[in-house]
């Protein structure tokens, strides 16, 4: 469905304000939908974010400020999540043996089966976007990071973040 469908917009005051809008718009719908295959585990977006951070770093143990540096959303209060995993038993905490003033969080078995299960149903996830082709794909993928990296150049300081 077109942007201009969707939201019942037919002008833009440009082709970047309706770029802008059509990457939030995108977002939002992806976001819903992934929201969705992730509720039947009992898991929200942040939670399976910080357990593929985890996973990735796997057996080697991290601290919830790199995880927090490492978030999709960096918004997102780290601490509080790694403490909803833990009590679902989905990571391990323990005392950081170089600095007692730190806690080491690794993903724990649970943790990897629970990100196994989901990876097999990868599939339901990547028809989001199947209609793309993947040179598609790749190319929407540059173009999204270029856009970044142009403002975090400084290009529009008012909205760089």
């Amino acid at each position: 469905m077109k942007l201009e469908e969707a939201i019942q917009q037919k002008k833009f005051i440009h082709e970047w304000q309706k770029a802008t809008i059509n990457i939030i718009y995108t977002s939002n719908w992806l976001s819903g939908k992934i929201k969705k295959n992730l509720k039947k585990h009992q898991l929200t977006v942040q939670q399976y974010n910080v357990l593929r951070i985890l996973r990735g770093q796997s057996p080697n143990p991290i601290t919830t400020s790199v995880i927090r540096e490492r978030m999709l959303d960096k918004m997102s209060d780290a601490s509080r999540i790694v403490d909803r995993l833990h009590k679902k038993e989905l990571v391990i905490r323990s005392t950081c043996p170089t600095d007692k003033r730190l806690v080491d969080i690794v993903i724990s078995p649970k943790g990897l089966d629970l990100l196994s299960m989901i990876d097999l149903e990868k599939e339901q996830m990547e028809f989001l976007l199947n209609n793309l082709t993947e040179e598609e794909a790749v190319t929407l993928n540059t173009l999204l990071d270029k856009a970044r990296k142009r403002n975090a150049k400084g290009c529009c300081p008012e909205l760089s973040t």
